[in-house]
Formats: C-alpha cells, structure tokens, sequence
C-alpha cells in the first residue's frame, strides 16, 4: 500500500484518517442523541466526558488531515466526470472539512461559556476558550446541535454521492478511497485521469 496520495487514488494515511473520523462522527452522534435524554446521574457525566474527549479528537484529527491534504495533495478527478460534479464534490469535501472544525470547537465554547472543566480523556486540561455567560452557553449548544445536523446532511449527500459512482456509473470514485482490491470499478468505467484539477 502506498501511505501517499498519488494521481489515482488515495494513500494509505488519508484513507485511515478518513474512515477513523467516519467511525467516531458515528459514535459521537449516537452518543450525543442518547445522552442528552439521560437522567442526571454519574454514568452521564462520565459519558459527557467522553463525549467531549473524542470531540477533541476529532478536531485534532481534522487538523492532521488537512494537513496531509495540503502535503500530500488530492487524486485527480477521473474523466468523463461533468465540471459541475466536481465542481459540487470540492465544495462538499471542503464543507465537510469546515464542519470538522466548526463542530468541536462550537461544543468548547459551549463548555467554556457553561464554566465546565475540559479534559482531554482525564490526561490533561484544556483553557475555556470564553468567560462564563448563559446566552453565550446557549447560543452554543444550538450552533453545535443545527452544525451536527447539517454535518449528517451534507455526508448523506457525500456519500449517496459516492454509491451512485460506485453502482450506477461503475467507476472508481468509491474503490480509490480503499484498500486496493476492496472494490472494483465497472467494466466500463473510466480509469484515466483529467489533467485540469487536483481537487478531488
């Protein structure tokens, strides 16, 4: 497996941080819908914390993952894809990136502005990022909820996207983003590549 992203196809490193983030956006959601219905008690603290923890690793992860995109670049569009399509898969690669960081760091202010403590797994503490104010609290929490909703919506999109490359187009929009040999494009799918962007 090759770690860098090259012409065809996404490395090793940008396809493990991708699916890492996928896998813990999922288990944050469930836990995040799950735990506000809780009666207060010990077991929703801990799950708060938790809940927060992972948030920060989300964050930390989205940092690293544009960086290596930045690094490492993105594969070439292959042809036959219209200019609107990706014109709209850079846009929503980009929101999603935004959403990454809007997200985590909406559920800080919302900690900090609720005066909560912040740590990162009960390792270390992280500084509130805001002064203790109820209309800031609130104007968080409703960001971080209406974010987290528009995040759901846009990887729907992100990825209906994909399975329609995948099972109706038959080319390798889906396949590249995994292991080699996971999946294969169509027989008639096209493997070669535009030469006008490196946006994926």
């Amino acid at each position: 497996m090759t770690w860098k992203n090259t012409a065809d196809r996404w490395g090793g490193v940008s396809q493990l941080l991708h699916w890492l983030v996928v896998l813990l956006i999922l288990g944050q959601g469930a836990a995040g819908l799950w735990m506000v219905d809780m009666l207060n008690s010990p077991d929703k603290i801990r799950i708060y914390a938790l809940h927060k923890s992972f948030g920060l690793t989300i964050l930390a992860l989205a940092l690293l993952r544009l960086g290596w995109r930045l690094y490492a670049g993105a594969p070439r569009p292959l042809t036959g894809v219209p200019g609107w399509q990706r014109n709209a898969a850079r846009l929503s690669h980009w929101l999603l990136y935004a959403l990454l960081f809007a997200i985590p760091l909406s559920g800080w202010l919302f900690n900090s502005a609720a005066g909560f403590p912040l740590q990162w797994f009960g390792l270390f503490n992280l500084p509130a990022i805001a002064a203790r104010d109820a209309e800031l609290r609130d104007l968080a929490a409703s960001a971080h909820e209406w974010l987290f909703w528009l995040l759901v919506a846009v990887a729907l999109v992100h990825a209906a996207a994909a399975f329609h490359h995948h099972l109706f187009l038959q080319d390798a929009t889906l396949a590249r983003m995994l292991p080699r040999g996971w999946l294969r494009a169509g027989p008639g799918s096209p493997t070669t590549l535009a030469e006008d962007s490196r946006d994926a």
